[in-house]
């Protein structure tokens, strides 16, 4: 075999390589894009789902807020109702 035969096969294969790398780095680069798209979008979707979720931790306060109130609630009518058994003595007594 010559040197210009040794040449022409070494500059094929040199040319098959580079091809085959440059298709290679193509693919890398087409998968990263797509991985980095699907974070994005899982980024967003973890933010709505945060977001729709902090109310249910605002609703445990609220019911525990709203146990609070019920209990001051029956006080009040506890009161209230010893106030119109009073009343109802007096004006059982003025009539």
């Amino acid at each position: 075999m010559d040197s210009q035969t040794l040449w022409t096969y070494s500059l094929i294969g040199g040319a098959a390589v580079i091809l085959i790398v440059a298709v290679l780095l193509i693919l890398i680069i087409v998968t990263a894009r797509s991985i980095d798209a699907h974070a994005k979008t899982i980024w967003t979707v973890g933010k709505n789902i945060a977001a729709n979720t902090a109310a249910i931790w605002m609703l445990q306060e609220t019911n525990a807020v709203a146990g609070q109130i019920l209990g001051g609630a029956g006080q009040i009518a506890n009161a209230a109702a010893s106030i119109d058994k009073k009343l109802d003595a007096v004006a059982q007594i003025v009539s």
